[in-house]
């Protein structure tokens, strides 16, 4: 009895270290290579990087709390649709924001001799990855070990 109460507790401290740990970390390389800036400079609004960088921190509380507690909400189907687009596109432009910062399109270019249709290259990224979300949220289980 004693064994799985300090079994558990274990698991509770595990976690939460773990946790903050990788939070940690991801705050610290989004800060250290500079995407919240650089993406505002490239919007034009320098003067909303407080903004930014607040979203981003209750982004990722809440977006950990909804992966433990599961939320109710009366209007939840019509909800999904926004915050499915709102999540999408903060991750779209914190992608590209951080390609942008790494340079990893124009050294990729210079790789595959790529010189024209550098925006068709960067549209089929994007598509992709709209695809593979569409698939992911439309067609439960598609993603499961049994189908691949």
């Amino acid at each position: 009895m004693l064994i799985d109460i300090l079994r558990h507790v274990f698991a509770i401290l595990f976690g939460f270290a773990s946790g903050m740990l990788i939070s940690g970390a991801v705050f610290a390389f989004i800060s250290v290579i500079g995407v919240v800036p650089r993406l505002a400079q490239k919007t034009r609004t320098n003067a909303h990087v407080k903004v930014y960088e607040t979203a981003i921190t209750l982004g990722g509380i809440f977006g950990t709390i909804a992966g433990f507690v599961q939320l109710r909400l009366p209007l939840g189907a019509f909800l999904a649709v926004p915050v499915g687009f709102a999540t999408g596109i903060f991750y779209g432009s914190l992608a590209m924001s951080l390609a942008e910062v790494l340079d990893v399109i124009p050294i990729m270019t210079r790789r595959v001799r790529v010189l024209r249709g550098i925006f068709f290259f960067v549209l089929a990224i994007a598509l992709g990855k709209m695809l593979g979300s569409l698939l992911y949220f439309l067609l439960p289980g598609f993603y499961d070990s049994g189908s691949m």
